[in-house]
């Protein structure tokens, strides 16, 4: 029998069907906040519902130990004060086991159903969900909004799609008939049964906790495993919200809340997670964070099937252009976004030591270094504006990796930390840019450096720099690279570059789409590929191992083979 949630969610499924068979644009979730879509009161509702979590015991009838946890501070400078009920990790997996027992029993279309209905409510709760992100990761209000909500919401739609591209695959029964010449044939009546892996372990990050946790959350819950969330200690909130949400759908659903469950830590909590992580009973574990952690993970965890994304170096090849203005301008708009606190920023800006060509003549090495300068220094200089594009630093280690990057090379463009208008004690840091030699600085530019911290690398040659973006992001992982040509040969070698990293590749971006920016339904963020991450989002890869089938088999007498008419 069809579940009524499929059922009312099924015209959205079709249609992110068609989106991924086609890869054009796509979206059921409206990424701006407007009043006629979500409500003239949505704002406000939303930053009230904000608040009221402020200095109070975020509630969820989950087990706990009935103590609670939790020190969140805004970016922006004041502490959040919310307390999470403290649960031991053993009662959890306990109530997560009883929980699957419905859950597997309830099959494909009620996971999707559920799933989809979860959805839709995150969405109407996308603004109480922004202002969370914001005031946990640093982002401002409108990327907070955007990211954390309908674009999260569109790389959660993604996963319950390709899953259900999966199950739907398989059919619940069928019939057998082997010929046997003039014997009677033999005949089988076959049943498949879906069996989810067990328990997922959802680990969460502090910028993009939303982001990058949806796609595990939902790609477990939509393949029929129960799911336990452990969000990052500096961005508990978003993830405590959607969990409060999805336990809702649950139990008005008749099922179980427990299928979802809220782990939430206090600081340094590493040997916590990492407990947790070996335990026999996680099957499925999905973590965005550093690459000491998620290597760990991979080594470690091997009774579960592991999805890490982790750190990597993006970079930019420059080789020619019609318009160093506008190249520069994309490039500095990048390098500021979110204080370069993205996966997808980009970091290594290769240019000839020879200069380049442009519509207007040759430049130098240094009026191209000075181009991309000066675009970030314009982008920045009035405080008011750039504090709605910068956000606010997440944690004081991007602070201290600033500070130690300002020693490696020679600075173009200085950080400076600028005051937020509405927001007095806002961590908030303009984009350092320095120069950097390919042939004696290797040591600094082949790791990441978190933040908004930026290189403009002199090489022999655009054939050394694409033979370095190649390498770098082959070697020590990348999800973005850029190049920037009039000459289709250097665009094929480019594109070759991008093969050989395993590296998704934006070709003369001067408008209003940059290289930090990925489409659901559209664009895999991540191959697998290189070390930056294990899996993409999102693809059947990524789903199809989060299930197995099981099958059962009777002989039966073979069917009646139809009447011929005489």
């Amino acid at each position: 029998m069809t579940h009524p949630l499929f059922t009312k969610h099924e015209d959205t499924l079709q249609k992110a069907l068609a989106a991924v068979e086609t890869r054009g644009y796509w979206s059921p979730f409206v990424e701006m906040p407007s009043p006629k879509v979500y409500g003239e009161t949505a704002n406000t509702e939303g930053e009230a519902a904000f608040k009221a979590h402020l200095n109070a015991t975020f509630e969820l009838d989950q087990p706990s130990t009935g103590e609670t946890v939790g020190a969140e501070a805004s970016p922006f400078g004041f502490p959040l004060g919310i307390r999470y009920p403290k649960s031991d990790p053993d009662a959890l997996i306990a109530a997560a086991t009883t929980a699957q027992r419905d859950w597997l029993a309830a099959g494909p279309q009620a996971w999707v159903g559920v799933s989809l209905e979860i959805l839709a409510r995150l969405n109407r709760a996308s603004f109480e969900i922004g202002y969370s992100v914001m005031h946990t990761t640093g982002q401002a209000f409108m990327m907070a909004f955007q990211a954390g909500g309908p674009h999260a919401q569109d790389r959660a739609l993604e996963a319950v799609v390709y899953a259900w591209d999966q199950l739907r695959r398989i059919p619940a029964e069928s019939h057998w008939e082997k010929p046997q010449g003039k014997n009677p044939p033999l005949a089988m009546h076959k049943r498949y049964t879906i069996v989810p892996r067990g328990t997922g372990l959802v680990l969460g990050c502090c910028t993009f906790p939303t982001w990058n946790g949806y796609p595990g959350l939902f790609a477990d819950l939509a393949t029929g495993n129960t799911v336990i969330i452990k969000p990052h200690p500096g961005a508990i909130l978003p993830l405590a919200v959607t969990v409060r949400i999805a336990r809702d759908v649950l139990r008005e659903a008749g099922f179980d809340p427990n299928v979802v469950t809220l782990l939430a830590t206090e600081p340094n909590d590493g040997a916590i997670v990492q407990s947790l992580a070996l335990r026999p009973e996680i099957k499925l574990i999905d973590f965005t964070g550093s690459t000491q952690n998620g290597t760990w993970l991979e080594r470690n965890a091997h009774q579960a099937q592991v999805y890490t994304e982790k750190a990597g170096v993006n970079q930019i090849v420059i080789d020619s252009t019609d318009d160093i203005k506008a190249v520069a301008r994309n490039i500095a708009f990048s390098l500021a976004l979110y204080s370069g606190q993205m996966c997808t920023a980009p970091q290594n800006i290769y240019v000839p030591r020879g200069g380049i060509q442009t519509a207007d003549g040759a430049l130098t090495f240094d009026e191209v270094a000075q181009a991309i300068a000066g675009a970030v220094q314009k982008l920045v200089a009035d405080p008011a504006r750039a504090v709605e594009l910068l956000g606010a630093i997440q944690n004081e280690g991007v602070i201290q990796r600033i500070d130690e990057a300002a020693k490696s090379g020679r600075v173009l463009v200085e950080s400076q930390a600028l005051e937020h208008p509405a927001f007095t004690g806002a961590r908030v840091r303009t984009p350092l840019v320095l120069q950097l030699n390919a042939s004696t600085d290797r040591a600094q530019f082949t790791k990441e450096w978190f933040g908004p911290v930026s290189f403009v690398i002199a090489t022999d040659s655009t054939a050394q720099s694409l033979d370095l973006a190649g390498a770098i992001a082959a070697e020590h992982g990348a999800l973005t690279l850029s190049v920037y040509s009039t000459d289709e040969a250097v665009l094929e070698q480019a594109h070759e570059a991008s093969v050989r990293g395993g590296v998704a590749l934006s070709i003369n971006l001067t408008g209003s789409v940059f290289v930090n920016q990925s489409a659901a339904f559209s664009d895999f963020h991540g191959t697998g590929a290189n070390p930056a991450a294990n899996a993409a989002l999102a693809d059947a890869a990524f789903v199809a191992n989060r299930f197995r089938v099981v099958q059962s088999r009777v002989h039966v007498e073979p069917k009646a083979a139809p009447a011929v008419a005489g």
